[in-house]
């Protein structure tokens, strides 16, 4: 299976450089959308709800500190199935004239992010997961 760095530097390649809570929410959307088209998740990096949005924990490892980015020092687009490759340019046509807070706040209106954050407030600090199940069920609703 492919990993979240082998979709965040497919991302990179298709975007050039792009802010690193863009390319998050990219990832994030990569993934719902992955679920509902291929019937599979992309990648089976852990999702996080965290105050802005959906994040990956590992993929934010390898950017914390930066605002732009460009490239990763890990990951290989070759990794990806064409399958996979075309569900992310879909992913890219759509969300990608979307600035970052623009993709946050899309995001907080959305059941998956929602559902994880539970009664915590906005701006609140949280670890909770957001299940592929509930991102497969609320994406194939839309």
């Amino acid at each position: 299976m492919s990993s979240v760095f082998d979709a965040a530097k497919f991302i990179l390649k298709e975007t050039n450089a792009i802010t690193a809570m863009k390319l998050q929410k990219l990832c994030y959307y990569a993934q719902a959308w992955s679920l509902v088209w291929d019937d599979a998740p992309l990648f089976n990096d852990k999702i996080e709800a965290w105050a802005n949005g959906p994040v990956i924990p590992t993929l934010y490892d390898q950017h914390r500190g930066q605002y732009a980015i460009s490239d990763l020092n890990c990951g290989d687009e070759n990794n990806l199935t064409p399958e996979q490759k075309e569900t992310i340019k879909k992913v890219i046509e759509f969300y990608g004239n979307y600035n970052s807070q623009q993709l946050s706040d899309l995001t907080h209106e959305e059941m998956p992010w929602k559902s994880a954050r539970k009664k915590i407030p906005d701006g609140v600090r949280s670890s909770n997961e957001i299940p592929l199940a509930s991102m497969a069920e609320y994406y194939a609703s839309l």
